[in-house]
């Protein structure tokens, strides 16, 4: 094996992944939880918790390697919104590690790695949602991705959320029976506990995205609100689609989302719909975060913070 020995790093804020790689010989993988995401409270140091736990699920041969590391490459939620936070992180990973790091956000990483630095759209759909698309004269345009409070509309996070409120609405007879109540109710030993459940949390959004799975799942099994859930997110997204590319066009999905054949199929059914077509990625946010670390000729080179 030869070549740079790189770290790649897709920090979500549902998980944290990272591949170590020599060349293009990849030496191994490891998942961790993710972390809120760079702008929140605590967020660099945060963010170097959940690398170094992902980094601990590394073969013991494979850890061996990470002090000859030649550069870390990171695809990291929030890192548009806290720039001082992404230099915090550099900072604390150059001390760890003794080299270079380059940090992109984690939606434009997966666009790097889906087009392999190439133009192109693309849909990442996960606990958040975003569509980026990139012209051949290098303008980045970003559709959505504004996070959970004023955005994200058709995530993990906005599914997650309206299958709770359709289990409580069940559950005060203001809405229709659905099998995702007594699902809720098991979450926080009842449905009038949920809402301290999820305030209690250090990351809401994320809680409450890790019930979108239960959704889709029962949406694929004919439960009606559920139903009715996955299909008014693949709306959403085949919007944001729509309105990253008007003239219609191919589009690469990423995320979570669509590792379910149901979502898969439901999205792509409302992107035909749309007069879009969907496309399978290049690769994905790791090969993006392995990129970016010594290519500086990526279109996306504005995008990266370095140091």
């Amino acid at each position: 094996m030869s070549g740079p020995t790189v770290l790649a790093v897709d920090l979500g804020k549902t998980s944290c992944r990272v591949r170590l790689s020599r060349g293009t010989a990849v030496l191994g993988d490891a998942a961790h939880q993710g972390s809120p995401g760079l702008a929140e409270d605590h967020g660099a140091e945060l963010a170097r918790h959940a690398i170094l736990g992902a980094l601990a699920g590394l073969h013991p041969d494979v850890q061996r390697m990470l002090p000859d590391l030649d550069g870390i490459g990171i695809g990291a939620a929030g890192a548009v919104a806290a720039p001082d936070a992404v230099q915090r992180l550099i900072r604390v990973l150059r001390a760890d590690f003794d080299a270079p790091v380059a940090v992109i956000s984690d939606g434009l990483c997966a666009h790097v790695g889906a087009f392999a630095g190439e133009p192109g759209t693309v849909l990442i759909a996960g606990t958040g949602a975003v569509v980026f698309t990139l012209d051949d004269g290098g303008l980045i345009r970003q559709v959505d991705g504004l996070g959970p409070w004023l955005g994200d509309e058709g995530s993990g996070r906005w599914i997650g959320q309206q299958g709770l409120q359709a289990a409580l609405r069940a559950g005060d007879g203001r809405g229709p029976e659905t099998t995702l109540r007594p699902v809720a109710a098991g979450l926080a030993g009842g449905l009038a506990a949920l809402p301290g459940w999820v305030s209690a949390a250090g990351s809401p959004a994320r809680t409450v995205g890790t019930f979108a799975p239960t959704v889709i799942t029962h949406a694929s099994d004919g439960d009606g609100a559920a139903t009715a859930i996955v299909a008014k997110a693949c709306a959403l997204l085949a919007l944001a689609c729509s309105a990253a590319r008007p003239d219609g066009g191919r589009v690469c999905v990423t995320g979570g989302l669509v590792s379910h054949p149901y979502f898969r199929a439901a999205l792509e059914a409302a992107l035909t719909d749309a007069g879009l077509s969907l496309i399978s990625p290049r690769g994905d946010a790791l090969a993006g975060a392995a990129l970016i670390v010594h290519s500086r000729a990526l279109p996306h080179e504005k995008r990266i913070i370095r140091g």
